[in-house]
């Protein structure tokens, strides 16, 4: 596709450190716990050689720094890194949010490599896959964290050591509460998408999730998932029931989102794909399918998942994916052969559904634009370029187009299982009448009098976050 915009957001710096000499890279993922270098350098430079490799598809950025000052990198996959092309949808995995879950990071890294590598290789459904979409992948979100527990390796890792961040903060329960200001809203028919941020958010939360925050208001992400451990199961949205406590006991309520069968999709594409995750019975528990309403396990509040869909255009599913929270080195092979086929195919599922330009009748793309669907209380809103994604189930929906100053536009379209169907909108402009002149009556007035002057709305495109 040809580019069409540049990413620069401020808090994204430029490349940071030189390519590492061959002799100071592992050649897995397993060798950065046991490496010279801090683990955190390791994964810069591991980052870094995935790059040397594969240069004119790769880009390494920060998105910002831990409590500790450690970079929070991403690793970019993309024909056109760094620019965000026109109906080519933006993906991401998140790892290592608790620092001693370390086994996604792990996997991330090794998906890193192998994207590259089939793509030198000319792998059809690897080179497809970047060229038809962003990739972002964040190997650990807490490498502070991560360095606590490294330093004890997996034979004596405690089962809270190094979960936290640098000031003992779990960094999933540290996002602005949505779901209850979601609940509220619901009751009184408020917005069901968006959910405005509080006035004070960015005083309650850690420079990690200040950083990640920033970063998915930058991007407009359409699908995501995070990597934990503990656990052998996809979990999906909503995370939080509405009545968190029941006579002062845990309450499991199953609380499902508006999308709620397609997230129950998207978690079974994962668990399918996955070498024994469907099975049901892992680590002394049962998951049918292998997937779980994050609510009807456990509620949990300022989740990151929940945040993504109620604040973002993003559907983003937890993935727990070890019952060890810090497996031992020989095991990273079995457990990357369990997990590759689900980790490419969970990207592909950002390709269904509907995307399309919403426009003005002189093909200018709206920003901000409102996607609803009827049936489904959950919108969307169109990206700085005025491109949108909406992932839907096959079947036929009846969709509405709206944003401020344009006349609202609704069609039917119906979405097939493969690719998505490809829907535009092209919004006229509101027209402002001119109400009619009154006649004067009795005493002739003056002329001004008489004029009411008629100032048109002006046209306000929305903001992307």
């Amino acid at each position: 596709m040809v580019p069409a915009q540049q990413t620069t957001p401020a808090s994204h710096p430029t490349l940071l450190f030189p390519p590492p000499a061959p002799s100071q890279l592992g050649s897995s993922g397993s060798q950065l716990w046991q490496g010279p270098c801090s683990p955190c350098l390791c994964l810069s430079r591991e980052q870094w050689h995935r790059r040397s490799q594969c240069p004119y598809v790769t880009r390494i950025y920060s998105i910002g720094r831990s409590v500790e000052g450690r970079h929070l990198y991403v690793l970019e996959f993309s024909d056109y890194p760094g620019i965000h092309e026109p109906l080519e949808p933006e993906f991401k995995y998140v790892g290592n949010m608790h620092g001693n879950e370390v086994l996604g990071r792990e996997l991330l890294l090794q998906l890193s490599e192998f994207l590259c590598e089939e793509y030198r290789r000319g792998n059809e459904r690897i080179t497809r896959l970047i060229h038809d979409t962003r990739i972002h992948i964040m190997p650990s979100m807490n490498p502070d964290g991560y360095e606590v527990a490294a330093k004890q390796g997996p034979d004596s890792n405690g089962y809270l050591t190094g979960r936290n961040n640098a000031n003992g903060v779990d960094l999933n329960r540290n996002f602005p509460d949505l779901n209850t200001l979601m609940y509220y809203s619901r009751e009184i028919s408020g917005p069901n998408h968006h959910i405005p941020l509080p006035d004070n958010w960015k005083s309650q939360v850690e420079p990690e999730t200040l950083a990640v925050i920033q970063w998915i208001s930058s991007y407009n992400f359409v699908l995501s998932a995070n990597l934990h451990g503990g656990a052998v199961v996809a979990n999906y949205p909503y995370d939080k029931s509405q009545d968190q406590r029941f006579r002062s006991h845990r309450r499991t309520v199953n609380t499902p989102t508006p999308d709620d069968k397609l997230f129950q999709k998207l978690a079974k594409t994962y668990s399918y794909a996955h070498s024994w995750m469907h099975r049901g019975w892992n680590c002394g528990d049962y998951f049918a399918d292998g997937i779980t309403n994050g609510a009807s396990w456990y509620s949990l509040s300022k989740g990151m998942q929940d945040f993504n869909y109620l604040y973002t255009n993003c559907f983003e599913i937890t993935l727990e994916l070890s019952c060890n929270k810090f497996p031992p080195e020989e095991d990273l092979e079995r457990q990357w052969m369990a997990n590759r086929e689900a980790l490419v195919a969970f990207i592909e599922e950002v390709h269904q559904g509907i995307k399309g330009m919403v426009s003005d009748e002189n093909n200018n793309g709206i920003a901000g634009a409102v996607i609803s669907v009827q049936g489904i209380s959950h919108d969307i809103t169109s990206g700085d370029m005025g491109d949108y994604f909406r992932l839907l189930l096959p079947g036929t929906y009846t969709v509405t187009a709206s944003a401020e100053g344009y006349q609202p536009l609704t069609v039917t379209t119906t979405v097939g299982p493969a690719a998505p169907s490809l829907v535009h909108f092209q919004l006229k402009q509101e027209v402002v009448r001119k109400p009619a002149e009154r006649k004067a009556s009795g005493t002739r007035m003056n002329n001004k009098a008489l004029q009411k002057k008629v100032v048109p709305r002006a046209t306000r495109r929305g903001t992307q976050r």
